[in-house]
């Protein structure tokens, strides 16, 4: 499984804000723009709280399965697998909703405050961003919780990770 990239991350957050940017401007020019939803920053929040919880609970059952705590509750590998893919996924999704939000608010911001509606707009969009941050950190956490330790062996010549002839 690969690790996430901020590369790609902010890629894609840059492309959909652009090109929500773009659209803004186009549906502006036919008619009204859509409205930013007040639930758009609340679910983002809801999901990065979740992903933050859940690598909360992996590191403690790790950290009490690492120290032989009696007692301890194992971590199943097909779980911590899942979470991982459900914050990678999610991160992808926070990206592009996230720089959505951000091209609408944008522009919304330079085309003026004056009106209050806008500016209320506005504000749901730069939430949306930052709770969409939140959900990307949330899910960096989780895949670094989930992450396996790395062998010291592997890469040196006669390690495991060489071929021996």
């Amino acid at each position: 499984m690969k690790q996430l990239r901020i590369g790609v991350l902010a890629g894609l957050f840059a492309v959909a804000g652009v090109l929500s940017w773009a659209g803004a401007r186009l549906w502006d020019a036919v008619g009204t723009l859509p409205r930013v939803p007040v639930a758009a920053p609340i679910v983002l929040a809801v999901i990065a709280v979740v992903l933050a919880a859940t690598a909360l609970s992996l590191r403690a059952r790790l950290r009490a399965q690492r120290e032989r705590r009696p007692g301890a509750k194992g971590v199943d590998p097909l779980l911590a697998a899942r979470a991982v893919v459900f914050g990678q996924a999610s991160a992808l999704v926070a990206a592009l909703v996230a720089g959505m939000y951000g091209g609408v608010g944008v522009f919304l911001g330079l085309d003026g405050l004056d009106v209050a509606i806008r500016r209320e707009q506005v504000i749901y969009a730069g939430a949306s961003v930052v709770a969409g941050m939140a959900v990307i950190a949330a899910a960096f956490f989780l895949e670094r919780v989930c992450k396996l330790p790395e062998d010291e062996d592997e890469g040196r010549p006669g390690g495991p990770g060489t071929a021996r002839g």
